[in-house]
């Protein structure tokens, strides 16, 4: 018997896959990739990792391990990535060493330790380890990129004329992960000052999230408050289990 022709079209809509939506690590490594630098007030770099194939590679270890699945995320926002964290490694908060003893993510990195990145990784511990973790969570920066000034790590905030610069690319770097699959009921701003104050405002002006919450900064508990370090830990584990068990 003849088939005709629609007959032979539904059997290929039928029996054809579906194609797949991209995951959540997907789009985080398609964005980061595609990072567009601009012209920085002078004497400012940018800290750009991504140019490096072996980061790339890396990167793709990390995101297709913890994030290979389309699951809304709680956003951690820091300030914008460091030299020795994800100016390195390319993931946020992660130092060499964490990566390849907590993540499981072997890599040929000097050792070189953060600080913000051993206690990031405490309380990761204190809320169920890493897969557990990632698997509500996902800690970015404001800013997408970072910045270096006579050889040092540089904060948007630190100079006026760049903040003003890089605000439409942070703006557009908030709409992003909420797009990837960041949740809009609440998000914690990594740092209690400058960057807690920039975010709230822009947030008052865009509505990105209902609420954005207040955390210590990594950097400022293990250089100012190292004896009250699990403190700051429960701090965090406190905050962000409220989160969880909304979710």
């Amino acid at each position: 018997m003849t088939v005709g022709l629609p007959d032979v079209c539904l059997a290929i809509f039928i029996f054809s896959p579906m194609p797949k939506s991209p995951t959540f690590g997907e789009q985080v490594l398609d964005y980061h990739f595609g990072l567009p630098t601009i012209n920085l007030p002078r004497e400012i770099d940018w800290l750009y990792p991504y140019d490096s194939s072996y980061v790339r590679e890396i990167m793709q270890l990390f995101f297709n391990k913890y994030f290979d699945d389309s699951h809304p995320r709680c956003l951690l926002l820091g300030i914008n990535p460091g030299r020795f964290g994800a100016g390195i490694t390319g993931v946020p908060f992660t130092d060499p060493i964490r990566l390849q003893e907590v993540c499981g993510i072997e890599n040929d990195f000097a050792k070189r330790q953060e600080l913000s990145s051993l206690f990031v990784y405490d309380f990761i511990r204190a809320l169920g380890g890493v897969r557990e973790f990632y698997s509500h969570f996902y800690i970015t920066s404001i800013c997408p990129l970072g910045f270096v000034k006579d050889g040092k790590n540089y904060n948007y905030y630190d100079d006026k004329h760049l903040e003003q610069v890089v605000q439409p690319l942070i703006i557009e770097n908030i709409r992003t992960q909420i797009r990837i699959g960041g949740r809009t009921d609440v998000a914690f701003s990594m740092g209690k000052g400058k960057n807690f104050k920039y975010l709230k405002k822009l947030n008052d002006q865009y509505g990105f999230f209902e609420e954005v919450k207040p955390l210590p900064h990594p950097r400022w508990v293990m250089q100012y408050k190292l004896k009250k370090k699990n403190q700051f830990v429960q701090e965090y584990v406190k905050a962000l289990s409220k989160a969880r068990d909304f979710s």
